[in-house]
């Protein structure tokens, strides 16, 4: 064995391996500071590129879930219109039942067209109110809500509006529609009628569309939860097993220090052979 003051191969050992237990050292400090065995590209640059390509489809379905929230909203608006007339339109309807008979004085008449026209103008309201986002779906302002169906921005769902206003095709009850006269009154009860059948299949229809988006938003969510457990098992770092390795590392950086300082001891014995 060669005894040389220039050079401590020992020491170099000692240095190599205490450096490499640092760098293990503080990979996992910052596993266990961050939560994650994959934090940067650094770490695993295959591992981070797979999960960042998954972070980007979990953003993109918040905003699938988002867009469906809204349309779902605005259907539930129109829903809440449709059966608001609904409930109108069968008070019409008892109004102009009442309003045909014959025998009906005239001043009980005139009230009841008062009310009459009170109800039928009320529909009138309701269906210029019914607006969510800026989206009206019974006034004929637009034909469809559409929302999102996929991360990527390729697909999507949709429902049919529903035309509620007065005088349509839904709701065929005129605007100026009275029950003034017997005659009128006697009239109206078959076309009432038949505008509260046409609302009540619109709502159906509306139903139906509402159905559809929740549906999808369920899908849009547990298939957003799924890619964040994914994502979870590529990078999340296991602490009990990162716990364990703190305090194996902990000591080995400490038998490193000492094996260091014995390697550097070693030249001194170099001294004994000039006494």
């Amino acid at each position: 064995m060669a005894f040389s003051v220039n050079t401590n191969t020992g020491a170099m050992i000692a240095l190599q391996y205490l450096t490499q237990t640092q760098g293990q050292l503080s990979a996992t400090q910052n596993a266990i500071n961050s939560g994650l065995k994959v934090a940067t590209a650094r770490d695993d640059g295959a591992i981070y590129a797979i999960a960042q390509n998954q972070r980007g489809a979990v953003a993109g379905y918040a905003s699938v879930i988002n867009s469906i929230n809204n349309g779902t909203s605005a259907i539930d608006v129109a829903l809440s219109a449709g059966q608001s007339i609904s409930d109108l339109l069968i008070q019409l309807k008892t109004k102009a039942l009442s309003a045909a008979d014959s025998s009906l004085d005239t001043a009980s008449r005139q009230a009841l067209n008062a009310d009459f026209t009170a109800l039928r103008d009320q529909i009138t309201t309701i269906v210029k109110n019914a607006v969510f986002n800026g989206f009206n779906l019974v006034d004929g302002t637009t034909t469809q809500v559409t929302a999102l169906a996929s991360a990527d921005g390729t697909r999507r769902i949709t429902t049919a509006a529903q035309k509620l206003t007065l005088s349509g095709a839904i709701v065929t009850l005129k605007s100026t529609a009275t029950i003034s006269t017997q005659a009128k009154a006697s009239t109206l009860i078959a076309t009432i009628q038949t505008s509260l059948v046409n609302v009540n299949s619109a709502l159906a229809k509306l139903s139906a569309g509402a159905a559809k988006f929740s549906i999808q938003a369920t899908f849009a969510q547990k298939l957003s939860d799924v890619l964040t457990t994914g994502i979870g098992n590529l990078v999340d770092a296991n602490m009990a097993y990162e716990s364990a390795q703190l305090q194996s590392l902990q000591v080995k950086q400490q038998l490193g220090v000492q094996a260091l300082s014995i390697a550097n001891q070693s030249p001194q014995t170099v001294l004994s052979l000039f006494r």
